[in-house]
């Protein structure tokens, strides 16, 4: 009997912690399983909260079976105002536009008159197409007497405003090929600088002056009559503006003070 007594003894007491080990070592993975399912990836939850948010943003819901009421965010809102408040710089510089194709229209009448000289509004804003036989001679750059005076009006009107110009000289394709002229290139290079020198002469700061030569490039009629070939060549006066509205011609006045200030009609 003291033998059996000293076996039972014996016996292992401690067999609770393989139960207690399991039992953690689940209690474990089910804390990793769950993390796994708890992790998020950063970029994507960042692209949904910002979605969420604008369109939440925006929109307001009113009760049942009301139509929403759309918000305007912030930068909306600004740009609303900004546009409200330059509204009215803008119609300034249309005005000043206006008021300077206006003189123009009234130095360049007699001119316009005789269809040598036409004035439209473009979506850049006023150009003055000018046929270059009143300007210049045949093959040549030096501006003719009686157009100098002319053209030193326009500068008259031109100085007073703040647009930029450009002054673009046109030929026909009839090819030129002189010691001074190898080209038509040179040719309506020229005649461009021509007009400017005369331009800044008169007052018309530098900064504002550009003169440009397209030669042939750009007709406006068919170059094959001599009709066609006479209206290629020209130099245009861009007087350029930042607000671009649709091109339309200008008319002269419907009536124009004689000497002696007697009205007559127009003859166009």
């Amino acid at each position: 009997m003291a033998r059996r007594k000293h076996e039972e003894e014996r016996d292992n007491h401690e067999r609770w912690l393989v139960s207690y080990a399991d039992f953690i070592t689940l209690l474990f993975a089910f804390f990793v399983v769950m993390y796994a399912l708890s992790s998020v990836n950063e970029g994507k939850y960042r692209i949904l909260s910002n979605s969420m948010i604008s369109a939440f943003r925006n929109v307001t819901v009113n009760s049942v079976g009301q139509t929403p009421t759309v918000i305007p965010t912030p930068a909306a809102a600004k740009t609303n105002l900004s546009s409200k408040s330059s509204e009215p710089v803008r119609q300034k510089e249309r005005d000043k536009m206006r008021n300077v194709a206006k003189n123009i229209l009234e130095v360049m009448a007699p001119l316009i008159e005789q269809g040598k000289v036409r004035v439209l509004e473009t979506s850049r804003g006023v150009s003055i197409e000018i046929n270059d036989s009143i300007l210049f001679s045949p093959g040549q750059a030096l501006l003719q007497p009686p157009l100098a005076k002319a053209m030193q009006s326009v500068a008259e009107v031109l100085v007073a405003s703040d647009f930029p110009i450009t002054i673009e000289g046109h030929t026909d394709n009839v090819p030129i090929s002189t010691a001074q002229f190898p080209s038509n290139w040179e040719l309506s290079a020229v005649r461009a600088t021509t007009v400017l020198r005369l331009f800044a002469d008169a007052g018309i700061a530098a900064e504002r002056l550009t003169a440009i030569g397209y030669a042939d490039t750009r007709p406006v009629e068919p170059n094959v009559l001599a009709d066609g070939r006479a209206r290629n060549r020209r130099v245009t006066i861009l007087i350029d503006s930042e607000i671009p509205e649709k091109g339309t011609e200008l008319e002269l006045q419907a009536q124009t003070v004689v000497p002696g200030g007697a009205p007559r009609g127009s003859t166009r």
